[in-house]
């Protein structure tokens, strides 16, 4: 079985949303066609790629790259964390229940995972308890940070304790919008930008002492976890030498890094494999980030091009570890 766990959708609805209110929605539809893009008020802009909306183009994709099963997640933009409540509330809604209509049309091929309107927590922890009752979703996508707030901040602890407890299986996902300083060429923003504030998020939930404080929380890293799992050795000497990673925290980075799930769109097949053999290949899922550019377009080569894995290793990253967190593994 081959899973992939980073695929990203965006439901009609949220699209027609956009259509009928870009200054609601602070993002616009330009173009017509194949040449339709979406466009942020933040600068960022993308092409509304067939795939995106279409669940035939999901499933074309998918048999292209010999995919059996995709976890169909929204794309970041759709998050709306800077919009007051009622409209995050109706948008998230909105985009959820898109995503499960798309869910329905093929349910043997997708699963469905959420958005959550988290900086208004408890509305956040209603959306979480609705999507799981109503739609059945096992998983749930948030950003990095939430506008430049960490998740480590007391606020989000209720979020991340509810879906600890639920089982919910947590997709952290930068949420790239608009350029960022020092980062503005060569599409660094992305190429740099992502993985480091994937980074900035794992060191920040380790040296906090959040994931010892929430032992069941089931978090996963896009692109492969960042930078962290590749400088883990410089934060665990730092966590020895410097008193200011220990004031929250007795465990030891390495530890708490094989806490997390990690996708494997790193491109680089060695890096698969060293990432495999560092945390666990239990802890490794099979992801394409389909349909972005910056997505892996034929994730099977990159698993079997992967140096030094047993067969065993290279089941578990393709589907055993998905099936795990949906809860559908024998």
């Amino acid at each position: 079985m081959k899973i992939d766990f980073h695929s990203h959708v965006i439901p009609p609805s949220f699209v027609a949303a956009v259509e009928k209110g870009p200054a609601r929605l602070k993002a616009r539809i330009v173009g017509s066609g194949s040449d339709r893009m979406v466009v942020h008020d933040q600068g960022y802009a993308y092409p509304l790629f067939p795939e995106f909306v279409s669940v035939d183009a999901k499933i074309a994709a998918m048999d292209r790259k010999g995919i059996d099963i995709s976890v169909i997640s929204p794309a970041p933009p759709t998050f709306t964390y800077w919009a007051e409540r009622d409209l995050t509330v109706e948008v998230t809604r909105l985009v959820n229940d898109g995503v499960a209509e798309m869910v329905s049309a093929r349910p043997e091929r997708l699963r469905g995972m959420g958005i959550l309107p988290m900086q208004h927590p408890d509305a956040a922890v209603a959306e979480l308890e609705r999507i799981v009752e109503t739609h059945g979703f096992r998983a749930v996508e948030i950003g990095t940070s939430i506008e430049g707030v960490k998740l480590t901040d007391e606020r989000f602890t209720p979020v991340l304790r509810r879906a600890a407890e639920l089982g919910v299986f947590i997709l952290a996902h930068p949420y790239y919008i608009g350029n960022k300083a020092g980062l503005e060429d060569y599409y660094l923003t992305n190429l740099i930008g992502n993985p480091l504030e994937t980074t900035l998020m794992v060191a920040d939930l380790m040296f906090s002492g959040t994931l010892d404080r929430l032992p069941d929380l089931k978090i996963g890293l896009a692109h492969g976890g960042g930078v962290a799992p590749y400088q883990i050795g410089r934060l665990v000497h730092g966590h020895k030498v410097r008193s200011e990673t220990r004031a929250k925290t007795a465990t030891s980075p390495l530890d708490l890094l094989r806490r997390f799930y990690f996708d494997s769109v790193v491109f680089e097949p060695q890096a698969l494999a060293y990432l495999a053999r560092l945390v666990g290949a239990e802890r490794v899922f099979l992801g394409t980030d389909a349909p972005f550019d910056m997505g892996d377009e034929d994730p099977l080569k990159t698993l079997a091009d992967a140096p030094g894995l047993t067969g065993t290793e290279r089941a578990q990253i393709a589907g055993q570890t998905s099936l795990q967190l949906l809860g559908e593994a024998e």
